[in-house]
């Protein structure tokens, strides 16, 4: 019977197209503002394997070109969970306005300091070992997509607070906050007209670049023993960070009126 069920598991688990674990299991690590060290480890470990297999199948020109981390991410979008403004007063305890902005920025940076963190550790463990050489490119991939997921669900709910709302399904809507994230600017609905639910070639080519300089940036996780660890954190908070600035600017440009609460300062630029 113990053997039967084991069974019955493992059918279920391999009944899910692996494509379509991927998407999954990004959205639930972009989403999870809870989550415990070892989960997140495990979950991006079960995605780098993934991502492994399907990193063969794309081939060496799809990967060096972008082209498969863009695909995985345009698919993976709609899974990413995005909060409305009332669930997100209702899960800051009732802050709203600036106050509200910066606690959404808070936990995307927490969010992607972690990721740095578990990716670090993750090479750490693997440094020493032959598999090395092909396990960091998949588990590369892996922190980049859920970095990419996080900054994506964090400019998201920006756009909430700021109440410069994106209509439409989850697929269109999802397509609009990547070329957000790829542009790095908030999204002017009276400038960008009728959204849909496909990525348009120019914003295709910005998502490429983009998701290959936050793989690159990733690569500082591959140091030895935790310093990757430490490096990883820090320059995806510092990231994240930068990112919530440059579309909390448009944002409050194209809000109708000045949210309550004062807007940060920044520091001089130059």
């Amino acid at each position: 019977m113990a053997g039967d069920k084991r069974d019955d598991e493992e059918n279920t688990a391999v009944a899910v197209p692996e494509d379509a674990e991927i998407g999954q299991l990004i959205g639930r690590l972009s989403g999870d503002d809870d989550m415990d060290r070892e989960t997140r480890g495990r979950l991006l470990g079960r995605l780098a394997r993934l991502l492994g297999h399907s990193a063969r199948r794309a081939g060496a020109a799809g990967i060096a070109r972008g082209r498969w981390l863009a695909d995985l991410m345009a698919a993976a979008a709609p899974h990413i969970p995005i909060r409305d403004l009332e669930t997100l007063r209702d899960h800051h305890h009732g802050l709203a306005g600036e106050e509200l902005a910066e606690n959404v920025v808070r936990v995307a940076t927490n969010g992607t300091t972690a990721v740095g963190a578990a990716g670090g550790a993750l090479a750490a463990v693997q440094f020493a070992t032959p598999p090395l050489l092909l396990t960091a490119p998949a588990q590369l991939a892996a922190e980049t997509l859920v970095v990419a997921a996080i900054e994506v669900k964090m400019i998201a709910e920006l756009h909430e607070v700021y109440e410069v709302r994106v209509e439409g399904s989850g697929a269109t809507r999802g397509a609009a906050f990547l070329t957000s994230w790829a542009k790095r600017r908030g999204i002017n609905p009276l400038e960008t007209g009728t959204f849909t639910s496909a990525l348009g070639s120019a914003a295709k080519v910005a998502l490429r670049k983009r998701l290959l300089r936050t793989m690159g940036r990733s690569l500082s996780t591959m140091g030895p023993f935790l310093t990757g660890a430490a490096a990883g954190a820090a320059l995806n908070r510092t990231a994240t960070k930068r990112l919530a600035e440059e579309i909390r600017k448009d944002l409050r440009a194209t809000t109708p009126a000045p949210l309550p609460g004062e807007p940060p300062r920044l520091p001089p630029s130059g």
